[in-house]
């Protein structure tokens, strides 16, 4: 996609990922690379009997998604002549409603903002990650992607 075609899509939809299995597993291995072993998370018998009546994905596990399978929803964003593209940063996280295991999210990704510099385009994206029947999303979040040309 040119940069002038995507300029046209500010405020709109850009992607739309598959939707992602939460499963113990899953929240397990994030808990184990992060050294979070709270509870609500990792035990499944203290958390049914917790808050949430069952264990729930972490926070950062839900972000963290966006640096993989939320963030090809639809195969990414491909700009022409773009050689790279990182994550710059985040400006606003929040998270609205809790993961709880079992269940399958996906991110709906629309262009807020897309600033030209020289030898990149920057894109700031706001991430809605949704959880699959329900009407709260479980994650808010702006951030901003780098496109090295």
């Amino acid at each position: 996609m040119l940069l002038s075609d995507l300029q046209a899509k500010l405020g709109q939809q850009i992607a739309l990922s598959e939707w992602v299995p939460i499963t113990q597993e899953r929240i397990q291995a994030f808990a184990d690379a992060t050294g979070d072993q709270q509870f609500i998370h990792t035990d499944p018998v203290r958390a049914a009997a917790g808050p949430f009546g069952a264990p729930i994905a972490h926070g950062f596990l839900t972000l963290s998604l966006l640096a993989g399978e939320l963030a090809n929803a639809g195969g990414g964003v491909q700009i022409d002549g773009g050689k790279l593209t990182v994550n710059y940063g985040l400006n606003k996280v929040r998270f609205v409603a809790p993961v709880k295991v079992g269940s399958r999210i996906r991110n709906r990704a629309v262009l807020q903002e897309l600033e030209e510099g020289q030898g990149y385009a920057q894109l700031t994206v706001v991430n809605t990650i949704e959880i699959e029947g329900q009407d709260k999303p479980a994650c808010v979040a702006e951030s901003l992607l780098r496109v090295y040309l």
